[in-house]
């Protein structure tokens, strides 16, 4: 079977490579180290034949930190609120020396923040290829080191706010005094809801002013060190969640789509009912179908762009 396009999720830290069939679908993955921030001796060039060694010269669909502005070509954003059948309209192309051209996909920008995302509009884009949304539109959390919560109506992102929860969680674990040095545990599933009771009941001062409790708990012998991590994970999730409700990103028992990795999603979930929200796990590769979908938009599937 022939490959109509390949395309690349090119992140800040991995880079996964899908060769699609006819139908759309996924024939084969390949999944490799090189990040926007870490990058073979060859750079972006090295990376991206090593992605598509032995693949027959299909067009080429890239999204994500490829094109920001530390990338391998930065790519202007497209303002909300922004129809994503668009992007398909303004993709950036790069010659590559095996005589290939990567086309890039912009990213989106949230003149109100003023927000910037990038990679995460395909991977919306695949959430549309997938499920026809309701009336009125469909909220989204997609959780990760930047977590996006957005709006989606009509087709168009018409809103989006991140949260900096995982990069946060990351740098008080390892760089701070509530949690450096301190040993690695399993999973601590009463700490974590702990932390999660700590966020939701903040009130007015918010899950900040509970942090330093991580560190008193743990010198009174309420947490056992290995417990501190889960502790700050469910306080930090918790308090994302808290905001979530505060500013009206989402809204008690309206279901609110999770995009993300399984297991990170599932601490979501787990936190979810404190704040009497509905988080419904969304299944597939979305960035895939995203790409798929935007290379449609763009007529990249029936040559009227040529990789």
């Amino acid at each position: 079977m022939s490959t109509p396009l390949v395309g690349l999720d090119w992140g800040s830290t991995r880079l996964r490579a899908y060769r699609f069939d006819e139908a759309g679908q996924v024939a084969e993955t390949r999944a490799l180290p090189w990040g926007s921030r870490q990058l073979p001796a060859g750079g972006f060039v090295e990376a991206f034949a090593q992605a598509v060694e032995g693949w027959p010269r299909a067009p080429v669909l890239a999204c994500g930190m490829v094109g920001s502005r530390g990338g391998w070509r930065e790519v202007p954003y497209l303002d909300t609120p922004c129809r994503l059948d668009a992007l398909g309209g303004a993709l950036t192309a790069v010659d590559a020396p095996d005589g290939r051209t990567v086309h890039i996909v912009p990213g989106l920008r949230d003149p109100a923040g003023p927000d910037v995302m990038r990679g995460e509009e395909t991977q919306i884009a695949g959430v549309l290829a997938q499920a026809s949304l309701p009336i009125g539109g469909v909220r989204l959390l997609m959780p990760g080191t930047h977590s996006k919560w957005v709006h989606v109506s009509d087709g168009a992102v018409t809103g989006f706010t991140t949260v900096m929860t995982g990069e946060l969680f990351a740098l008080l674990r390892g760089h701070s005094v509530l949690g450096a040095g301190l040993p690695d545990g399993g999973a601590d599933e009463e700490a974590f809801a702990l932390g999660v009771a700590a966020a939701r009941t903040s009130g007015a001062a918010g899950g900040l002013s509970r942090l330093f409790s991580a560190r008193a708990l743990m010198l009174e012998g309420a947490l056992a060190p290995a417990s501190v991590a889960d502790f700050l994970s469910g306080l930090l999730i918790g308090d994302e969640l808290r905001m979530a409700l505060a500013a009206g990103w989402a809204m008690p028992d309206a279901p609110v789509q999770l995009v993300g990795e399984d297991a990170l999603c599932a601490r979501y979930r787990q936190a979810a009912p404190a704040f009497g929200l509905i988080l419904q796990p969304t299944s597939g590769s979305l960035a895939a179908a995203g790409l798929w979908r935007v290379a449609t938009a763009a007529g990249l599937l029936h040559g009227r762009i040529h990789a």
